[in-house]
């Protein structure tokens, strides 16, 4: 459950930076080049996240 939040997010936020950035440069906004890379974006940290060893704490 908690990836298929991480991808939404992923998505939403994408979005918003997507268009954001189109918007500041000038640019026609693309919402599937947008989907495409957020989602990808949002996989990649979810790998991270498997991947990297927990930090431990120290008492």
């Amino acid at each position: 459950m908690k990836y298929i939040i991480t991808l939404f997010w992923a998505f939403v936020l994408g979005q918003v930076v997507g268009y954001l950035g189109n918007a500041l440069i000038g640019a026609p906004y693309d919402f599937q080049l947008t989907t495409i890379l957020s989602l990808i974006v949002g996989v990649i940290v979810i790998l991270i996240g498997t991947i990297a060893p927990p930090k431990e704490s120290v008492r």
